[in-house]
């Protein structure tokens, strides 16, 4: 389908400089018959008029309708076309015999050799000064494979050009013999230019390669008619002559294009958007085209261009595109913001420049119709328009979308980082993924409304609506809003993060997730609660930095203070050093001092640091390290004492004050005791 796709290319800046809708039919001048003059003056009689008038009011009016008159245009302009081409072939050969010898006899006059000579002669000056430059000058070697090919097919192009541009300005040229070589020489230039697009092409696209004959003979017959028909239209022949000419050589553009896709058996190169199609399909939809460009139609015949170019060059500059940004960049391309712009510039370039093309095209070729169907000219301008909004919309949109994505990658592998760095990636983790349904919904209402306003539709009244709906919702909805600015104003505080444990108010748990209105939490023992960020409140965050955790010993009045502080420090040094638990520590385990004098011991206070959420499972281990301790020295915890008197009501009341410390009751005696 590439030969397909370079005839719709030939058309597109060749053929169609002498479309047959330009050509207008030989003009004919009549004198005025002497008896206008008589009607003009019957027609302004009154009598006359009032007589029209009343014909007028009897007979109703009939009109054609916009569609019928559209029609009747076309048909009416279809046949004068088609009737001048048919007188213009007798004289398409005494027409370019008169031009020809023109040129000679002003080249002999001026004293030049021929024209056709003289184009040999400056095309070999310029292949010469190519290969010497080629051969003295060093190649610069370039950091990747493909800016070495790109070097290697423009380079010698430049110097060509420059060096056939310079030959051809510094001699004064006769004014027909000057249209003749200029025009001669830049279909030279065009042709090489797109070869060497197409070899650039085949470093990444195997069909590309596969076709690479056929396509150099297509483009070297394409320039040709480029050149011909524009030095038949500057040397002033008719313009019916130069259409026939032009439609001639874009037969043998056909003809070459329908033997390239019957040829292909397995139809590698007739691919119509991505989808292989059979060889009558894509024989069928070149013969349209021709046929449509023949006819005039040329705004249908470029949207058909379009629709078969536009994919297949978007697919080679997507793949040119990521091969330049992984030999320049060493980057996958999925979240590189600098690869993003590079593909998704160049595709959006690649189609505002074929969007452009055609508005301008069915603006001048086209405007017979659109301006009689109104509705259809705003849809149509409309469409073109929003294309582009919404290509722009597109590149801003991946753009984000890359940067976000890029920042969560790099939040992912946090290995061994500070507590300020991984505060700030999970800070990240948290608000980008906001950030980015934010620009989302902010870009998809722009680009709606904005294709709206294009489309003809008055988006004023829609704004004044959603500003009066949004209102009314804020002024029903006060609890939602509060919520979802509570969220934000939280999230922006950094007040939690996932995988933290916090409290607020009555709840307590694990931040298992979060929407734009509530927080989801994970208690310790199973339950989730969904709280409402409005009903948060203050937030107590337990697992930010360090925490301290403090129990209490009670030992009786004569204990040796120094030998507990001693034991607790030992305590404190076996627990650093064990492997599972010594990292979790900041401050070891040591006696703090003596916290209180109670009715039966003395409170000691002990207290380590440590990392947030390892205090529970040190605690437990400090418990057990202590109490085996304290028995291995022979210290023993306080316990209630209950001193018992000599007399029997003493004995009595110290019985009942036991009874009731072991939780024993009894019924009382005669004497009011428990007995």
């Amino acid at each position: 389908m590439f030969i397909i796709r370079f005839l719709l290319l030939s058309l597109l800046f060749g053929l169609s400089t002498v479309s047959p809708l330009h050509a207008q039919a030989p003009a004919t001048s009549t004198a005025e018959p002497s008896n206008v003059t008589e009607l003009l003056r019957l027609l302004e009689a009154a009598d006359v008029k009032a007589w029209l008038a009343q014909r007028q009011a009897a007979v109703p009016e009939t009109e054609a309708t916009e569609a019928t008159r559209v029609i009747d245009d076309l048909e009416v302009r279809w046949r004068t076309r088609f009737n001048a081409l048919l007188s213009a072939v007798p004289r398409v050969g005494s027409e370019l015999y008169h031009v020809a010898s023109s040129v000679r006899q002003e080249a002999h006059d001026s004293g030049f050799a021929p024209a056709i000579l003289l184009i040999g002669i400056i095309v070999g000056i310029g292949f010469g000064t190519e290969w010497f430059l080629r051969r003295s000058v060093p190649a610069v070697t370039l950091p990747n494979q493909l800016l070495s090919q790109i070097q290697t097919e423009f380079a010698p192009l430049l110097i060509f050009t420059a060096t056939i541009a310079f030959v051809f300005l510094i001699f004064a040229w006769p004014p027909l013999m000057r249209v003749v070589v200029l025009y001669s020489l830049v279909a030279t230039v065009a042709y090489r230019s797109v070869l060497a697009l197409c070899r650039l092409a085949m470093t990444v696209s195997v069909p590309m390669a596969k076709a690479y004959p056929r396509v150099r003979l297509f483009v070297a017959v394409l320039t040709a008619a480029m050149a011909f028909s524009a030095i038949c239209e500057r040397l002033a022949v008719a313009q019916d002559v130069c259409s026939l000419i032009a439609i001639a050589f874009s037969g043998l553009l056909l003809l070459i294009a329908i033997e390239a896709i019957g040829r292909n058996r397995s139809s590698d190169d007739a691919q119509l958007l991505g989808r292989r199609v059979p060889r009558t399909t894509g024989i069928a939809g070149v013969v349209t085209l021709w046929l449509l460009w023949c006819g005039g139609f040329l705004a249908l015949f470029w949207l058909g261009i379009m629709f078969v170019v536009v994919p297949r060059v978007l697919s080679i500059a997507d793949e040119l595109s990521h091969a330049f940004a992984a030999s320049r960049w060493n980057d996958d391309g999925a979240t590189d913001p600098k690869t993003v712009l590079l593909v998704r510039g160049a595709r959006a370039i690649i189609i505002i420049i074929a969007v452009d093309w055609i508005v301008f095209v069915w603006h001048h070729h086209f405007q017979p119709i659109t301006g009689q169907l109104a509705l259809a000219k705003t849809i149509i301008a409309g469409a073109f328009n929003s294309v582009v909004i919404l290509l722009v919309i597109d590149l801003v949109w991946q753009l984000g979308k890359a940067y976000i994505a890029r920042q969560l990658g790099r939040v992912g592998d946090g290995g061994a980082l500070t507590p300020n760095e991984n505060a700030r990636q999970g800070r990240l983790r948290t608000l980008l993924p906001v950030f980015r349904n934010a620009l989302a919904a902010g870009l998809l209402g722009v680009a709606a409304l904005t294709v709206l306003s294009q489309m003809g539709v008055q988006i004023g009244p829609l704004i004044a609506g959603a500003g009066v709906v949004g209102v009314a919702i804020g002024f029903g909805s006060q609890t939602l809003v509060k919520d979802v600015v509570s969220g934000i104003f939280y999230l922006l505080d950094d007040a939690f993060r996932v995988g933290e444990y916090i409290e607020a108010g009555s709840y307590t748990g694990t931040v298992e997730s979060f929407s734009l209105r509530s927080v989801r939490l994970r208690h310790h023992r199973g339950p989730i609660f969904t709280v409402p960020f409005g009903s948060l409140g203050a937030i107590k965050n337990l697992s930010r930095d360090w925490t301290v955790d403090k129990f209490r010993v009670r030992v009786p009045f004569k204990t040796d203070l120094d030998k507990v502080r001693k034991l607790i420090k030992t305590i404190g040094g076996q627990l650093l050093a064990d492997p599972e638990l010594g990292s979790s520590f900041i401050e070891p385990l040591k006696l703090k001092g003596v916290e209180q004098i109670g009715e039966y011991g003395i409170e000691l206070g002990v207290g380590f640091t440590c990392k947030p959420g390892d205090q529970t499972m040190i605690r437990r281990k400090a418990y057990a390290m202590l109490m085996q301790a304290f028995g291995d020295n022979g210290i023993d915890f306080a316990q209630p004492v209950v001193q018992v008197s000599g007399d029997d009501k003493g004995s009595a009341a110290a019985a009942h004050a036991t009874r009731q410390l072991q939780g024993i009751t009894a019924p009382p005696g005669p004497d009011g005791l428990a007995s």
